[in-house]
């Protein structure tokens, strides 16, 4: 499934961040080991403070092919190629899109529910 170093989106701390794996992972495995990186625009990722995060094999949102060229100009640095980026994007959208209608049919809700009892 992972291999050490295979880039990947994944939700860390309900965010969606990009991850590489910190070592070999396989279908079996119900959690994966991870360094987080985060956007810091335009296909650049920059890595987080944490040393290296535990996540749920079920937050792994989408694994890049091992055939995309990942640039790293520097040891925290990584850059994606624009297509990856793009997809990136769209995945952190959409995640923030259905946490804004939940919130939304929360609100509606409560309000329904204190009209009426």
């Amino acid at each position: 499934m992972l291999s050490y170093g295979s880039v990947a989106v994944a939700i860390v701390n309900r965010q969606v961040v990009l991850v590489t794996a910190a070592h070999p992972h396989d279908q079996r495995d119900r959690y994966l080991d991870v360094y987080t990186y985060t956007s810091a625009g335009r296909g650049v990722f920059l890595a987080t403070q944490a040393p290296c995060a535990r996540i749920a094999a079920k937050d792994l949102l989408v694994v890049f092919p091992d055939e995309d060229a990942y640039f790293m100009p520097a040891r925290d640095v990584l850059e994606l190629p624009m297509q990856a980026y793009h997809e990136y994007v769209y995945l952190r959208e959409r995640l923030v899109a259905q946490a804004q209608r939940k919130w939304h049919e929360r609100k509606l809700w409560a309000a329904w529910k204190g009209k009426f009892l």
